[in-house]
């Protein structure tokens, strides 16, 4: 048995208080660099965010109306940015908590798996923005144009944004997570394909709920992908079940 697996309750305490110690540090660190770096590099920033909805609407205005809704603004990018390059300290921390409770071999897979979390989730971005923010803003802007004319508040429009970008990106974790959980036998591919059609019920609603539209354009284009995903890890955990057999016989 190996000492992580002796820890005793007070142990696990004092790890999971060092785990969140440091990942505050390195958050709040992160906020102050990513604020300088928001506001120095304002236009930039800012002109990526918002080239989603101008593409659509050349002439966009996009206003605050409130005193303090541009600062909100600021912190909330800040926050998000900050989120996005401690991310893998973060995980990292979590990784070191619940390290005790696997065996060796589950260690193993998910060390393995820690650059694919980051790259699955670099993925969800690039697809969020280049692929359904546009549809997404084309019909959130022109809708209801010829009635009244658009303009945007700021604080709305980054909240919607990010709120896509952010939830899309963990969506985009799925076939990782199921190729895990198969690995370490909490789950089976037999189980997956099984209940098929409960996943892309789920798919559905998952898009109804990140979508901030009710519109059902929108909520079939988050979830078409959701549904790949999912196949795509039915597929991952076949592969998963198959190395079992041979990693066996090796290690016997």
């Amino acid at each position: 048995m190996s000492d992580d697996s002796r820890l005793t309750f007070m142990g696990h305490l004092g790890q999971l208080r060092s785990c969140l110690t440091k990942s505050i540090i390195a958050l709040v660190v992160a906020l102050f660099i990513c604020f300088g770096v928001t506001y120095y590099f304002k236009d930039f920033v800012f002109g990526i965010l918002t080239n989603p909805a101008i593409k659509q609407v050349p002439d966009l205005p996009i206003v605050f109306t409130e005193v303090t809704e541009m600062m909100g603004v600021y912190i909330k990018v800040t926050l998000y940015l900050a989120l996005a390059v401690t991310l893998p300290f973060l995980i990292y921390q979590i990784v070191m908590f619940i390290r005790p409770a696997l065996t060796k071999r589950e260690r193993n897979y998910l060390y393995i798996l820690l650059p694919s979390i980051f790259i699955m989730f670099a993925a969800g971005i690039v697809f969020a923005y280049f692929i359904l923010l546009p549809p997404a803003f084309n019909f959130l802007l022109t809708f209801g144009s010829d009635i009244a004319e658009p303009m945007i508040k700021i604080d709305n429009y980054i909240s919607v944004l990010t709120k896509l970008i952010f939830w899309i990106g963990i969506c985009f974790e799925i076939p990782l997570v199921l190729y895990f959980l198969t690995k370490i036998g909490i789950i089976k591919p037999e189980w997956l394909t099984k209940y098929r059609r409960f996943a892309y019920v789920i798919a559905f609603i998952l898009g109804a709920i990140i979508t901030p539209t009710f519109d059902p354009v929108n909520q079939t284009l988050v979830a078409i992908p959701i549904i790949f995903l999912y196949e795509f890890g039915i597929l991952l955990s076949k592969l998963a079940q198959r190395q079992k057999p041979s990693e066996t016989s090796t290690s016997s």
